[in-house]
């Protein structure tokens, strides 16, 4: 017997979302009733078959695409690697431009690639998180096979400028792929056809669909290798069996992304907002990481200086509260934030470093109850702090001089990043 857990104020909307009843609903009969296999010739897997090309539809009307373009993965990591290796194997190039702050999906296919002799360029960001466009044209080269930037940093919720820089790489005859898992229902994809963008990954759970499906949109006219090697599924582009009950959960999800667009951008945003200004409001020595005006409007990642994270997320847990210090994928990890530490953020701040990220299933009761919460921990652990201001220990403790020394750090650390 497994103790039932208790309800839970759940701020971790970046690392996994709830299923919405909808979806469940929808992929019910296909776990049930309908179970037949949509390449099976006879009438009861043709029946599946259709319903399969439904949800195809609505995932393409989500980004203004074809269903043709659509090529249903497990998940938004194997989107990712079949995208760049597709890439290099048909345009028989050996280099990869990405980004410093990139999910572990790509940072870690590039490690590999590189043991393997290919040329991977890794582009730093400024100090709040942008990139520079101009930084990323001089960066493709002769031997330029894609260039691979997030749309929305998981861990910071930046915003980047994909469309203008698919433009550039078109221009310059290089594939252009973004991994846009953290995008679907928080900014307007809609327009995704009428860009430059070649090849765009995305994943159910991210958009309140089942874990265990993904999506690669692959712009029509782009050579495609496929990945996953097996049967003729997905047109020949990706094998195996299709997981029918989750695509038929990811095509209903697809349509209330739609739906609730306007309601993440405006009241979830403000959730967000009203968030952080209260905290900012309670509490002195906070730092919000990244452009305030470029972040996804669910997403808010701040530094309790003097406090470690862990601590805070074991005593919120404690409280029913989940949130994270990172990307759920590097869970576990010792090291700072390696997009943290990329943005300049000394060790100490990138370890105080806590993401909140919202949803429309969140209600004003539950930021009352975070912020009723967080206020007195974060002074709590400040006062056990041997670097807190409050420490008995260090009545003297200069807090603007270690500030302007965790300033200065940054900036030195950032001048070392960009040589």
């Amino acid at each position: 017997m497994h103790a039932s857990r208790p309800e839970v104020i759940y701020l971790d909307n970046n690392a996994t979302t709830r299923v919405a009843p909808e979806v469940f609903e929808a992929m019910v009969p296909f776990l049930t009733d309908y179970y037949g296999n949509p390449s099976s010739a006879y009438s009861f897997g043709k029946f599946v078959e259709g319903h399969l090309k439904e949800a195809r539809e609505k995932v393409a009307a989500l980004l203004g695409c074809t269903p043709k373009e659509i090529i249903f993965t497990s998940c938004g990591t194997e989107s990712d690697n079949a995208a760049i290796w597709s890439a290099l194997q048909t345009s028989g190039k050996r280099h990869v431009v990405t980004t410093q702050v990139e999910h572990s999906a790509i940072m870690n296919q590039t490690d590999q690639l590189e043991r393997m002799g290919f040329g991977v360029t890794r582009l730093p960001v400024q100090s709040d998180g942008t990139l520079s466009v101009a930084e990323v044209e001089k960066a493709i080269r002769d031997d330029t096979a894609v260039v691979s930037i997030m749309w929305a940093n998981n861990e910071t919720g930046i915003i980047f400028p994909v469309e203008e820089i698919a433009s550039i790489c078109k221009k310059k005859g290089v594939l252009f792929h973004t991994d846009a898992v953290q995008t679907p229902g928080k900014i307007d994809l809609s327009h995704v056809a009428k860009s430059d963008i070649d090849l765009l990954s995305m994943s159910g759970h991210k958009l309140h669909a089942p874990k265990g499906v993904g999506v690669l949109y692959a712009r029509k006219r782009t050579k495609l290798v496929p990945y996953v090697i097996g049967g003729g599924q997905e047109r020949g582009k990706r094998g195996g069996t299709e997981n029918v009950a989750s695509i038929i959960g990811l095509g209903r999800a697809a349509e209330l992304a739609l739906e609730k667009l306007s309601d993440e951008q405006s009241r979830v945003r403000g959730l967000r907002d009203r968030f952080e200004e209260t905290l900012f409001q309670r509490l002195p020595h906070l730092y919000i990481n990244g452009k305030r005006d470029q972040r996804l409007p669910n997403t808010s990642n701040i530094a309790f200086d003097f406090v470690e994270a862990e601590a805070i997320l074991m005593r919120l847990d404690r409280k029913g509260i989940c949130a994270s210090s990172g990307s759920a994928c590097t869970t576990g990890s010792l090291d700072p934030s390696h997009v943290l530490s990329a943005m300049g953020l000394t060790p100490a701040r990138a370890r105080s470093c806590v993401r909140f990220s919202f949803s429309h299933y969140n209600r004003d009761a539950d930021i009352d109850y975070a912020l009723d919460i967080i206020p007195p921990m974060i002074e709590e652990l400040r006062a056990m702090s041997p670097l807190g201001p409050e420490h008995t220990d260090n009545f003297n403790y200069d807090v603007e001089a270690a500030r302007e020394k965790e300033e200065k750090l940054m900036a030195q650390t950032m001048a070392a990043i960009n040589e």
